[in-house]
């Protein structure tokens, strides 16, 4: 693949990006035999998990700032 001196930097990514092994041995047997489309699901489907955790993730982080939202609101006053 053009831009990736070694096929360990492209595991190296695959890994840096969340995927486990199956997904890179899958992955690399795509790109070995040709098939471009086939790889390019397997990335987009990583890409899609990953952000639904980042989604999910961030409801999280909604709910903590309605709640601080809400108790600062509730604060006397001071002044």
């Amino acid at each position: 693949m053009e831009g990736y001196r070694t096929q360990e930097d492209i595991v190296q990514n695959l890994r840096d990006a969340g995927c486990d092994e199956d997904i890179i041995s899958k992955f690399l047997e795509c790109v070995e035999k040709g098939k471009k489309p086939e790889s390019l699901r397997l990335l987009k489907r990583q890409r899609s998990e990953l952000l639904d955790a980042v989604h999910k993730e961030q409801r999280k982080i909604d709910c903590l700032d309605y709640l601080v939202y809400m108790m600062q609101r509730q604060q006397p006053h001071k002044g």
